[in-house]
């Protein structure tokens, strides 16, 4: 194999696959990444046997051939040359070794056959349909915070990706939950989504998708199964498996009958919610809300550390409330509101709360409280 390229063009296309190789891996295979030269193209592809991405680039292959090389290793080489540079890869005759020249720089890299490469066949897909980059990115960014890290509940360990009639209106929802806080969102849903199989999206393929898409403008192609599914953008895919579990009724924790309307500045409340929460200790984080005639008192008592209070001015003319909220949850939340304001429904300090921009946004959050 023999193959020039841009230097920027392979360190883009490093950058998106070489993030799904674990850093330690009983595998050595699976710390590589297979480089195929073909035509005018160099193919990259990365897998930890979960996710798989394949990305093509432009390039000039004298000759064709594949070869693996360690993915974390290359990309940091890449990173570290000129700007601007030409990169030539090109097996040598001693079994193994690829010789990697840029400028003046030369390096002898120990690589392993693409034979030995494993290859994670996405199967039969049912439902296919394309998303706007933005809407996937909306869908994805909002409930990726509230994905469940508890590894003995593995179905909360992902995003429920599902669609459902609204009013007579076909919706693609997006939701996640780790039994503290709960995030949904929906967007209309796209031609082709109708009855596909409610999919729980590991957490690991959210972010690598949301990395992928950062920035990006135009449609992916999403192909959905009971087990799989693979995301196309342009020259680059992404195939996962999916987690094989149920998805719990989320319905049942989003109440309904919260009458106390709390509404907030959003930039002043994340900035007090902020301060006042430096001093509670790093297991509780709780801070307490008290509401009562328009005004707002954050709290923070901390044995071990001191107390703090501040006061904001508020919209609320309901009945007097304390509740408490872990500071950090009620920060994430309020960090991935659009709006100005954001809109609290409150019922007692022992039942979950409902956070929005607005009645009726896109986005609803559901928060536990705390005792203070």
């Amino acid at each position: 194999m023999k193959v020039t390229l841009e230097r920027s063009a392979l360190l883009k296309s490093l950058g998106h696959v070489h993030r799904v190789v674990e850093r330690r891996t009983t595998i050595p295979i699976l710390s590589n990444v297979l480089l195929r030269a073909n035509g005018r193209t160099l193919e990259l592809k990365a897998t930890d046997l979960d996710i798989e991405v394949t990305e093509a680039i432009a390039a000039d292959v004298s000759q064709a051939g594949a070869t693996t090389l360690p993915a974390h290793t290359l990309h940091d080489i890449v990173r570290k040359l000129a700007e601007g540079a030409q990169v030539s890869l090109e097996t040598t005759g001693e079994s193994g070794q690829l010789l990697l020249r840029s400028g003046r720089s030369r390096f002898n890299l120990q690589s392993l056959p693409e034979t030995d490469f494993p290859d994670l066949a996405s199967g039969e897909l049912s439902h296919s349909f394309k998303l706007p980059a933005a809407d996937l990115r909306k869908l994805f960014a909002k409930t990726q915070f509230a994905i469940s890290t508890e590894e003995t509940r593995y179905y909360l360990n992902g995003v429920f990706l599902h669609t459902m009639d609204i009013d007579g209106h076909a919706m693609m929802r997006a939701v996640a939950t780790d039994g503290h806080r709960l995030a949904r969102i929906e967007i209309p849903a796209p031609a082709g989504a109708a009855g596909m199989p409610g999919v729980i999206v590991p957490r690991k393929t959210v972010s690598e998708v949301l990395n992928i898409i950062e920035g990006a403008e135009g449609d992916i192609s999403v192909e959905i199964s009971t087990t799989k599914a693979r995301f196309t953008f342009g020259d680059l895919v992404l195939i996962s498996k999916l987690i094989d579990g149920t998805f719990p009724d989320y319905a049942r924790v989003i109440p309904t009958g919260n009458d106390k309307r709390l509404i907030v500045d959003c930039t002043p409340f994340k900035e007090a919610v902020d301060r006042v929460s430096t001093i509670s200790s790093e297991r509780g984080r709780a801070v307490k809300l008290a509401v009562a005639d328009g005004k707002l008192t954050l709290s923070v008592t901390n044995p071990d550390s001191g107390s703090a209070v501040e006061e904001l001015e508020v919209d609320y003319d309901s009945a007097p409330i304390d509740i408490g909220f872990n500071a950090k949850y009620l920060l994430d939340i309020t960090r991935e509101l659009d709006s100005d304001t954001a809109l609290f429904k409150l019922a007692d300090p022992g039942s979950p709360t409902i956070v929005q921009d607005r009645d009726g946004a896109a986005a609803l959050y559901v928060l536990m409280p705390m005792r203070v």
